[in-house]
């Protein structure tokens, strides 16, 4: 994430960005992080008037653990989050999703933040977030505020961040816990969703707690939360997994009609059964 400036102004710690942020600029945002901003201007969404250089402020760019959470500047480069020992070692889906985003042409200047910001419906950090229930931190001038991960969207390229506000962190409880990402190429039966994300929390041979989250955004809201609830409190059985799989596929956006006859169920079912396998694999181990 970075903060907007007038050309010729350069911010170079979050104090100095929420000034700028907040001073008298037009169509002021914060939608920085190398492709981000370059694609909503392509879009109209932020013009040159909104152009900032945050490259400098070391205050915004960390990983790091403190009293049970890790905690990941909204600056941090994505290539320097998903091969942080650190972050994987407590969360083997960031190195999951991080091979994705290579994958697919992700550039080494493109920052957790900024591709948080640019609120794409279709990208994989959002739902992973969502999945591990992480928090963020939105700065201003009348201090800071906490956003939990799965408020944070308002809708396709719109994030609760206010004019004159700026994300500084994202905040990721630690617990002994197995995650995965799952994605596929080419979606199949008319359905747009690309990836699942899944955690989960066990007790010996039950499942405590349990997260998911599917890419684009659109599919996330109801499947993904029906899902959860019956993870939650069950045996850890690949039949309850894919139960999970099944509320999912029946409640994702492209099971209403957008469905092809003759085409497999929504795909998001598939995917989020074999997330929460490989994660309940990881969360044995």
């Amino acid at each position: 994430m970075a903060g907007a400036a007038r050309s010729g102004h350069r911010a170079f710690s979050a104090e100095d960005s929420v000034a700028l942020l907040s001073g008298p600029l037009p169509r002021a945002s914060a939608p920085a992080g190398g492709q981000g901003l370059f694609a909503l201007m392509a879009l109209q969404l932020a013009g040159p008037e909104a152009r900032a250089d945050l490259g400098d402020p070391a205050d915004l760019s960390y990983v790091r653990t403190v009293r049970g959470e890790l905690r990941i500047g909204s600056l941090t480069r994505h290539a320097d989050l998903s091969s942080s020992a650190l972050a994987c070692r407590h969360l083997a889906i960031l190195r999951d999703v991080g091979r994705v985003l290579a994958g697919r042409g992700m550039r080494r200047s493109e920052t957790v933040g900024g591709i948080l910001c640019q609120a794409d419906p279709a990208e994989d950090l959002a739902a992973v977030f969502a999945a591990v229930r992480a928090t963020m931190l939105i700065r201003g001038r009348g201090g800071t505020r906490a956003v939990p991960a799965r408020e944070f969207h308002l809708g396709p390229y719109k994030t609760v961040v206010e004019p004159g506000e700026l994300l500084t962190e994202i905040r990721i409880p630690i617990r002994p816990c197995g995650s995965a990402y799952e994605t596929v190429t080419r979606p199949d039966g008319g359905c747009p969703v690309t990836g699942a994300a899944a955690v989960i929390c066990l007790d010996g041979d039950t499942v405590i707690r349990a997260g998911l989250g599917l890419t684009p955004a659109p599919a996330r809201q109801r499947g993904t939360a029906e899902a959860e609830d019956l993870v939650a409190g069950s045996m850890a059985t690949l039949l309850n997994l894919g139960r999970a799989g099944e509320i999912a596929s029946g409640q994702c956006a492209c099971s209403a009609g957008a469905r092809r006859p003759g085409t497999r169920p929504c795909v998001a079912g598939r995917l989020i059964t074999r997330a929460l396998r490989r994660a309940l694999l990881r969360a044995q181990a």
